[in-house]
């Protein structure tokens, strides 16, 4: 089991690799990891997530109330995004949210991306929704992403960003770099003609590897079982 001081020193890592892929710019980008149900780490407001040290880190209850922060640092002013992830999903122990440059793309152009292009982004995703826009630091975003969470571990958020979160911190960043490929592979598809889809039961079959690899978390492929 990870101490504390581990899992700072994973968060300040990821933040690194979000940094430098791009992912964020300046201050950009948030995010976190539960302790247990009353206790989670996330990244401080204000400062790069690419030049981040353990002592950055603030320690904040599930309301987003400080715990433990050292001087000049405060918890990120979009933690309640965090919280109505965790309160909806109690499999999840990590949320990641940046500003991928393709990712983004689609979400400023009012876009979700729902063409199955490739079977790993299929297989790892299904699709990824568009959360209607809602105010940063407000509950407007939580409100916007709660009807996906049962379904999507990554969603698009209109206007801002991208949002994705898993079983631990390295699943929801290596969640956030599948969106982001997905993403640039079906913009730069439609420079060149438009990407050519899979069909139904192509999609189907894809669908059903998911149990065969043993991938955790939730997936479109869910709701169709419900469904049924």
């Amino acid at each position: 089991m990870q101490s504390e001081l581990d899992i700072k020193k994973e968060m300040c890592e990821i933040g690194k690799r979000v940094y430098s892929r791009g992912m964020v710019a300046a201050n950009d980008g948030n995010f976190s990891v539960k302790l247990n149900d009353g206790e989670f780490l996330c990244t401080p407001t204000g400062v790069s997530k690419g030049f981040m040290t353990p002592e950055y880190i603030c320690k904040v209850d599930a309301k987003g109330n400080v715990i433990e922060a050292n001087e000049g640092f405060k918890p990120s002013s979009e933690i309640k995004m965090h919280m109505r992830v965790y309160k909806e999903r109690e499999d999840v122990r990590s949320v990641v949210h940046a500003h991928p440059m393709y990712a983004t793309t689609f979400a400023v152009s009012g876009m979700a991306l729902t063409q199955p292009i490739m079977p790993e982004a299929v297989i790892a995703l299904g699709t990824v929704p568009l959360a209607r826009y809602g105010t940063p630091s407000t509950e407007e975003i939580p409100d916007a992403i709660a009807e996906y969470l049962p379904y999507y571990d990554a969603v698009l958020l209109e206007n801002h960003g991208a949002l994705t979160y898993g079983d631990s911190l390295l699943g929801a960043y290596h969640k956030m770099e599948s969106l982001e490929f997905y993403a640039r592979l079906l913009y730069q598809a439609m420079q060149v003609g438009g990407p050519q889809v899979l069909d139904e039961e192509q999609v189907k079959r894809l669908y059903g590897m998911r149990k065969q690899y043993g991938l955790t978390g939730r997936h479109p492929a869910d709701m169709d079982k419900t469904e049924k």
